[in-house]
């Protein structure tokens, strides 16, 4: 049996946008890859997130918001960061093997307006996360 490439998607709070690309990379990426997720804080699932997501047919209902496991980050094959504030503050990692990427967009949660401008922003960071999924998983950068 093949070991599957282990990829681990950070953020600050992994509520929103590691959510979002830790179930594209598991829809998309077969059984190719172990994805994980986690964030500096724990701040619970962000319910628009898992409306979005289901709106392009994939569930996050079920996913938990973690807080980063130093040996998952040590032992992944890839760590990549989706925010500014994550990429600044990620602990180190020890292991000089671990690819480690910054993929940076902006956090849906902090949008203001009405309901449909933030379900809006939502949406746009969705697609823009699995665009760069799809870039990943053709090219491996």
């Amino acid at each position: 049996m093949n070991k599957k490439t282990l990829v681990y998607f950070l953020c600050t709070g992994n509520s929103c946008r590691s959510q979002m690309a830790d179930g594209f990379l598991k829809a998309l990426g077969g059984d190719r890859y172990e994805v994980k997720s986690a964030g500096l804080e724990a701040h619970g699932l962000n319910p628009r997130a898992v409306q979005v997501m289901e709106e392009a047919g994939i569930d996050i209902s079920r996913n938990s918001s973690d807080v980063i496991d130093p040996v998952l980050l040590n032992e992944a094959s890839y760590v990549i960061t989706l925010c500014g504030h994550a990429d600044e503050h990620c602990p180190v990692i020890s292991n000089q093997n671990v690819v480690k990427w910054h993929w940076g967009f902006d956090d849906p949660a902090k949008a203001v307006g009405a309901e449909e401008e933030v379900m809006q922003q939502f949406r746009s960071v969705r697609d823009a996360i699995k665009n760069r999924i799809e870039q990943f998983l053709e090219h491996g950068q």
